[in-house]
């Protein structure tokens, strides 16, 4: 991407767009920096040698563009009918619903969910990172702005459990089991949402670590489905303990780092009295735990088959110490956390 010009360009118009959003303090400002960012990913996402791309580019062109008009529009209806100033906040339930719709929409939540494991699933492993992370950023920085853990807002987090957790468990793509617990994710960072900006930020980052370091390696050996996986004899156990580990972490199995954010909502939701949306948070999550379980059990196995041919995949020095380092951080952050607590 660096050594294109082109795509240099509209990679820095894309994060460019995402930065007036964040720091809009008009509704027209923060759209007009959602249709740059939109209008940026879209030739980012294009490629001659894959056809599949012209197909999931024109699926997110169309359904960020529906969401676009009607986030416009209902600015405007603000303003022309309930007296809205041109500010981020307003007052207006049936208007703050109306914004925070097209908003999840943007973000891919359930159960506006419909577009994004086709789009992922035409993508390749970069542009899906790009989907999956830097293009929430401005729409959940909006969301923000207005919402609150009423009914609306309660449902929608049990439908992105629900849609994240059973979605995954008849996939055999890889993108789309990351697509599916994106959606998983997204129920867990709306509600941190609710709670504080602080919050959000810290699950915000945990989760682009974590699904950076799985995609480097995904990428590096070019896997894309689950067969590959069963048969990754050829790569050395580091590399093996690097992958599968940070899969679990970004689960949320409590020894690992990925834990600590969802630690950290369930402490908090509970001090507020929401132990029945707990409950089906956690229940809910333990079905995509079982999925990214079903991802790394041929490797957890203590007699497993092994072909005899393998696909020796030279690994570089370079490739070898940035997937220990991830790893090495995604296993036992949990446990240096009390430690950094200290000295903050």
């Amino acid at each position: 991407m660096i050594n294109n010009p082109t795509k240099f360009l509209f990679f820095m118009s894309l994060m460019g767009g995402t930065l007036i959003t964040i720091s809009a303090n008009s509704w027209f400002g923060a759209w007009m920096g959602l249709e740059i960012n939109l209008l940026s990913f879209i030739p980012l996402m294009t490629s001659s040698s894959n056809l599949t791309t012209t197909e999931a580019s024109l699926k997110y062109f169309l359904i960020q563009a529906i969401a676009s008009a009607t986030l416009l529009y209902s600015v405007i209806i603000g303003t022309i009918i309930f007296n809205v100033n041109d500010s981020l906040y307003s007052p207006n339930l049936f208007l703050t619903t109306l914004i925070n719709t097209t908003l999840l929409l943007k973000t891919g939540a359930a159960p506006f969910h419909f577009w994004f494991p086709g789009v992922m699933e035409g993508l390749n492993w970069m542009n899906g990172l790009i989907l999956m992370t830097w293009q929430k950023i401005a729409p959940l920085m909006l969301l923000s702005y207005n919402i609150s853990l009423n009914n609306f807002t309660i449902s929608v987090i049990v439908a992105c459990m629900v849609i994240g957790s059973l979605g995954g468990l008849n996939q055999t793509s890889l993108r789309k089991i990351l697509a599916y617990s994106s959606i998983n994710h997204l129920g867990w960072m709306i509600a941190a949402i609710t709670i504080s900006d602080v919050l959000w930020g810290l699950y915000f980052s945990m989760y682009v670590f974590l699904s950076t370091a799985i995609i480097f390696i995904m990428n590096t050996f070019k896997m894309y489905h689950l067969n590959q996986i069963f048969s990754l004899n050829y790569l050395n156990p580091q590399v093996k303990f690097a992958f599968f580990t940070t899969f679990l972490s970004l689960g949320g199995l409590p020894p690992f780092l990925g834990f600590l954010p969802k630690w950290m909502v369930i402490q908090t939701l509970s001090e507020m009295k929401f132990l029945f949306l707990i409950s089906i948070m956690v229940v809910l999550t333990l079905i995509t735990l079982f999925y990214y379980l079903r991802v790394t059990f041929s490797a957890f196995m203590l007699s497993y088959s092994e072909s005899i041919w393998n696909m020796n995949y030279p690994l570089s020095t370079s490739a070898t110490i940035t997937s220990s380092g991830l790893t090495m951080i995604s296993t036992f952050g949990l446990l240096l956390t009390p430690l950094l607590y200290q000295l903050l």
